[in-house]
């Protein structure tokens, strides 16, 4: 009878071991389903998502700068491009006009011909 009673013991401990671990998990997945619990989880998985499409997309980038940087200058320009209709032409002339001095000082005598042919024509 001796051995029953080890046995009846020892099943006992089992059933509290087994019984305390039940009650644990059970806490666990409690804590799992609060409401708070789900929207960590969820921005979680969300942080994840973004992370993940932020390094595909800089993977793209380096990938495809040419294009990319292509496609961003049309669309800011597309954006812009009433202004630039507007003020295209004036700034076209201005740069013109910067150039032709740039090249006046670099061709000094040039510029001297012209003034004194348009000197000699409006005396005329």
């Amino acid at each position: 009878m001796p051995g029953t009673r080890n046995r009846l013991i020892n099943a006992a401990r089992r059933s509290m071991l087994e019984r305390a671990e039940l009650h644990r998990r059970l806490d666990v997945a409690k804590a799992a389903f609060k409401p708070k619990a789900l929207v960590d989880r969820g921005k979680y998985r969300i942080g994840e998502k973004v992370d993940d499409a932020a390094h595909i997309v800089r993977q793209e980038f380096r990938d495809n700068r040419l294009p990319i940087a292509l496609a961003a200058v049309a669309g800011v320009a597309w954006l812009f491009r009433e202004p630039i209709k507007e003020h295209g032409p004036r700034l076209a002339r201005k740069v013109q006009d910067l150039a032709a001095a740039a090249i006046d000082i670099v061709r000094p005598d040039t510029a001297e011909e012209d003034l004194t042919e348009e000197k000699n024509e409006a005396a005329e």
